[in-house]
């Protein structure tokens, strides 16, 4: 069994200037995600003893890519149990996040790992993204929540424009994606996460990105 530690190699391997709470903060999800998924399964049992591969290091391909200001507002569609919001704000903690999911319980689990690592930027909202109103976001991130025709016409209209950046959706998906991508009607930009962290378990997996 790997202890926290190794496991942390697993992300200090690709990201080097972590700050010392940041680091305390990606080891306590450890036992934070392991406390509270014996209660609200969110992880599958075989994913929860893989959080930092299958989980954490996943989440943090968008970080990789991604350049956001301070300020910068994410919208996390369908967050599930806080993938990829929960890494993604631990890297960004001055970017602010909104985590919406149709499934209460879920985001109850969010609020409590939040809590007990001390994430301070990620709101939770039980809702349906397309309900959202007279709210604007700078991105959407999500992960294999739903095909890419329906993430982005959810997406599209609370997001703003900005000229001067790439901004828009991103999302994180596996598999043959070119009749999913076909079917969407839009032209993303599409990155193998393999090409970024050079783990087996990222060779069918990809990160896409629709400009807004």
């Amino acid at each position: 069994m790997e202890s926290t530690e190794q496991k942390l190699e697993l992300i200090t391997k690709y990201f080097d200037d972590f700050t010392p709470t940041q680091l305390a903060q990606i080891s306590g999800l450890d036992a934070a995600y392991k406390e509270w998924n014996s209660q609200i399964n969110v992880i599958s049992r075989k994913d929860i003893d893989q959080l930092y591969l299958h989980h954490v290091l996943h989440s943090l391909s968008i970080a990789a890519i991604a350049e956001w200001e301070k300020g910068t507002q994410v919208i996390d569609i369908g967050c599930g149990g806080g993938f990829p919001c929960v890494p993604m704000a631990i890297f960004f903690p001055d970017v602010q996040f909104l985590a919406v999911d149709s499934i209460a319980k879920k985001l109850k689990v969010v609020d409590a790992v939040c809590e007990m690592v001390g994430i301070k930027n990620i709101k939770t909202q039980h809702t349906r993204v397309e309900d959202i109103k007279n709210k604007k976001f700078d991105y959407a991130i999500s992960r294999a929540v739903a095909p890419l025709k329906d993430l982005w016409k959810w997406a599209g209209p609370i997001i703003n424009k900005k000229p001067d950046q790439p901004n828009g959706l991103i999302c994180l998906k596996g598999g043959d994606l070119h009749q999913e991508i076909f079917e969407s009607g839009v032209r993303p930009k599409m990155m193998s996460i393999y090409d970024i962290f050079q783990e087996d378990y990222f060779k069918e997996k990809f990160i896409i990105q629709v400009k807004k």
